[in-house]
């Protein structure tokens, strides 16, 4: 199985959250800031390798909090 990420809101989510296409292991690659963006909202897609190949995907909402408030 492979993962990926897609239809990210705001586009901008591309540069902060990686994702591990082997294991779907979601990082984050930099420091998120509630005052810049407070949601991300992408899709993660799960593909395997049969013939024909059989997909799913899910909605992931990552909800930033602020913590100086």
């Amino acid at each position: 199985v492979t993962y990926a990420m897609t239809n990210f809101i705001p586009p901008s989510g591309k540069d902060v959250i990686s994702l591990n296409p082997n294991t779907g292991e979601i990082h984050l690659t930099a420091a998120l800031d509630f005052e810049e963006v407070s949601v991300f909202d992408f899709r993660i897609e799960a593909k395997d390798k049969g013939t024909p190949p059989l997909s799913g995907h899910c909605k992931v909402v990552l909800e930033v909090l602020d913590v100086n408030d």
